[in-house]
């Protein structure tokens, strides 16, 4: 079972080309223009073990939005695409990820009922020249195009850049959990029969 997707978008503010696949390595080719990103989704695919290419061209002469946000927007479908049926597979993810002074944890299902629930303070308005509020907007969208519930949860941490840092591993590893197929299940792990 080959558990991959390709999405391509084009809008007037960016140009993205993603590829993802779910039972991979954990490498990444990662071209963003947003450079804090690239960092992330680094952790995260490398965490996940997952494979993720991007090739982003976005307005971020005005500021880094649109690619962040457009980014998680194809993140979700690309995940959701290849999950396909999702028969088999596990539905839910949980991990504590610690990072030196900060604590983070993300509890995920793949519910195919899209919400997110985002526990927490980011210390800093900006990390480099990041906008720290992308961050939400990135988690959003990623769970509302997957259809997930995605809960994160920032227990503590005065480091911005270890808390974020410590939520996409987190999402990485909660995600690995989830995605996994487990040969005991048999069709998909819900009462109703479908997700």
């Amino acid at each position: 079972m080959v558990r991959t997707a390709s999405i391509d978008r084009k809008t007037n503010e960016t140009k993205i080309e993603l590829a993802f696949n779910i039972d991979g390595e954990g490498k990444s080719s990662l071209k963003t223009d947003v450079p804090f990103m690239d960092h992330m989704l680094d952790l995260f695919t490398k965490h996940g073990q997952f494979d993720l290419t991007i090739d982003a061209d976005g307005d971020v002469e005005i500021d880094d939005h649109h690619t962040t946000e457009d980014i998680g927007i194809c993140l979700g479908n690309a995940l959701r695409e290849a999950l396909g049926d999702k028969k088999g597979i596990k539905r839910y993810g949980n991990a504590f990820v610690p990072m030196d002074e900060a604590l983070a944890q993300v509890v995920v299902d793949l519910s195919n009922r899209p919400h997110l629930e985002f526990r927490g303070e980011l210390p800093s308005q900006k990390v480099g020249t990041f906008d720290t509020e992308n961050v939400h907007e990135f988690l959003w969208k990623l769970a509302l195009e997957a259809r997930m519930n995605l809960h994160v949860i920032v227990h503590y941490g005065q480091n911005t850049h270890h808390i974020i840092e410590a939520v996409f591993k987190a999402l990485g590893r909660a995600l690995d959990e989830a995605t996994t197929v487990d040969p005991r299940i048999k069709g998909v792990p819900s009462t109703k029969g479908m997700l």
